[in-house]
């Protein structure tokens, strides 16, 4: 109403002109007009107050919940792609190689270098048939000394643990290998490592480790004295192994070039090779095989590590390393699974008491990380 009045008074027009300049005068009443009309505005957009005493649950529920997907909608994260990969592609597989590789030994008496020797040329091989369909080989100059570095790593881990396969069990020697890899890639991680821990994986770490000493401890207690020096010798090859398989995970994670799978898979083919060869014939009695057993054991040997490298390396880019490792424990529940039933060997009830921990570990981890972000999804479903 005041302002009505002094618009009266002054004359102002009610329809302005927008070509035409505001003069000195009326500058005053048009701020005071655009203050008043904004007021009435903030007035009239207040929520009126409603009685929760009256307001049904229906209406609330439906302004805050978001409507449900249906289940085909739904995506896996990456960290449970990565888990997943690690399980299926790195620990199954790689549960068969100790088994093979100690039907070879008993077959052919095949030592452990020749086995890396064959590994490294199908490694080779393969990087070979990737070149020639036009993918790179090699990764920018400033990473060349990491990926040298994760070959050696890799190829000492391996070298390590064929050797403890032909001395102890393999169950065991998988089992020091596997829990030695855990615990290292897990103090590795906190220490370089930003990504952190939530309490449902740091208890699925500490099941799969106590499994893995149910396992391990009641065999080393009852060590027999001819063979004890061999059997400390294995289980520390064994450790090394592990050791070895963490910082080499760990160092793959800080690999951001696009071909950094091919890249490890040829430089490690190349320095295996070069390393293996002069080594089988200077500290071990290569064997040529010819039974159809032994081949088939390198082959199968050869192609499921393959599989296990490239699986295992690709879940640690995009899942902690210590997790991919917890969860490649499923090895050593595959590797005791051959041992009782196609090598014959006593698998005693620690041993299966120690895989069921490592399987029910295996899964707290999993289930954990079995997450979906709605509002991804509902992007894009959109």
């Amino acid at each position: 109403m005041r302002f009505l009045e002094r618009l009266q008074k002054t004359k102002l027009p009610l329809q302005i002109d927008p070509a035409r300049e505001v003069t000195e005068i009326e500058k005053p009443y048009y701020s005071v007009m655009e203050d008043e009309v904004l007021d009435s505005m903030t007035c009239s957009m207040q929520v009126p107050y409603q009685d929760p005493q009256w307001s049904t649950s229906e209406s609330n529920t439906s302004r805050t919940s978001l409507p449900p997907l249906p289940w085909w909608k739904y995506r896996l994260s990456d960290s449970m792609k990565g888990l997943l990969v690690a399980l299926f592609g790195g620990g199954v597989p790689a549960g068969f190689v100790g088994p093979f590789s100690h039907i070879a030994n008993s077959a052919s008496h095949m030592p452990s270098l020749e086995i890396l020797f064959f590994r490294c040329f199908l490694h080779l091989f393969f990087a070979f048939w990737l070149r020639w369909k036009k993918v790179p080989l090699f990764g920018p100059p400033d990473s060349w000394k990491r990926v040298l570095l994760h070959a050696v790593v890799n190829v000492i881990s391996i070298g390590c643990a064929y050797s403890s396969y032909m001395v102890v069990p393999t169950g065991n020697a998988a089992t020091v290998r596997k829990g030695s890899s855990t615990v290292s890639s897990t103090l590795i991680a906190l220490c370089i490592d930003k990504d952190k821990l939530t309490g449902y994986n740091w208890l699925g770490l500490l099941g799969s480790t106590v499994g893995l000493l149910i396992i391990t401890v009641p065999g080393l207690m009852k060590l027999d004295e001819k063979t004890r020096i061999y059997d400390i010798l294995g289980y520390i090859l064994a450790t090394m192994g592990g050791l070895a398989l963490a910082l080499g995970l760990v160092i793959f994670r800080t690999f951001d070039f696009k071909s950094k799978l091919v890249t490890s898979i040829f430089v490690f083919g190349a320095v295996g090779s070069v390393c293996s060869t002069p080594a089988m014939w200077l500290l071990q009695n290569p064997v040529i095989p010819q039974d159809p057993l032994t081949l088939s054991c390198v082959l199968a040997i050869s192609v499921l590590a393959m599989v296990s490298f490239l699986c295992a390396s690709y879940a640690v880019t995009i899942t902690h390393p210590a997790l991919v490792c917890a969860v490649l424990h499923s090895e050593v529940v595959v590797t005791m699974t051959v041992q009782y039933y196609v090598l014959r060997e006593t698998v005693s009830p620690f041993d299966v008491v120690g895989a069921g921990v490592v399987i029910g570990s295996i899964a707290v981890i999993t289930a954990q990380n079995v997450s979906c972000d709605r509002g991804d999804l509902l992007t894009r479903s959109q």
